[in-house]
């Protein structure tokens, strides 16, 4: 079962609030110029993001605990422990693409090289917040879709988070469509456009969504997890 979403800016409601998540900064404590770069990035946006994604589930899936490998069909995962524990109850699971565009990045550099490199980067920021935000919604259109069935899901993984190679996200694509979203992946498992997310959901009975476990992981780099630390 496949299923494609296409969304209009507006529809994600994104707010300042979340963008002074990701810049590091608390609500109440935001220097200049970042509030009127954050409305006028805000302003742009729904010019800026061709917003796409979706998914297609599986109804063959083989979790193996102790070597913490996935099977899905022909192709063979090994995402590490912590994304095999939380997925361990499930029966099936979705593989997932979602992308804000390539247009965003694409003004965000622009804006970078040629004017100011601090509005660019918040131009980055919100190519990642929306992805995120559609991502979300993709997620819930699915969690509705499963539910008639008696069914829940879990949270989200990711290749190149929580200790799962990045690399692939080969045999992620090998599974969907080509092109699927529009998104194409490089040699070195790159996607474009650059604000593309792709990954797993399992589908399961007793499974459920427990949020950003950020304890979990050991990556130091992510964004997300430096938020959270700090």
């Amino acid at each position: 079962m496949i299923e494609e979403f296409q969304y209009e800016f507006d529809e994600l409601e994104i707010e300042p609030k979340h963008l002074h998540e990701l810049l590091g900064f608390g609500e109440n404590n935001i220097p200049e110029p970042f509030p009127e770069y954050i409305s006028a990035v805000l302003n742009k946006a729904p010019k800026l993001c061709n917003i796409r994604g979706g998914y297609k589930i599986f109804k063959s899936l083989k979790i193996n605990n102790t070597k913490h490998t996935i099977q899905i069909e022909n192709q063979n995962f090994s995402p590490s422990k912590i994304v095999t524990t939380q997925l361990k109850s499930a029966k099936h699971a979705a593989l997932f693409l979602c992308t804000a565009g390539s247009e965003i990045s694409e003004y965000a550099q622009k804006i970078s090289a040629e004017h100011d490199p601090i509005l660019g980067y918040v131009f980055d920021m919100l190519g990642s917040v929306c992805v995120e935000k559609a991502t979300d919604k993709i997620q819930e259109a699915l969690k509705k879709n499963v539910q008639q069935s008696g069914l829940n899901i879990s949270d989200r993984y990711s290749p190149g988070y929580c200790d799962w190679n990045v690399a692939e996200q080969h045999k992620l694509f090998s599974l969907l469509p080509n092109d699927f979203c529009g998104i194409k992946l490089s040699e070195s498992a790159l996607m474009h456009p650059i604000k593309s997310v792709s990954g797993i959901i399992g589908i399961g009975e007793t499974l459920q969504q427990k949020g950003y476990q950020c304890e979990w992981c050991s990556d130091k780099n992510c964004i997300y997890g430096k938020i959270k630390r700090n």
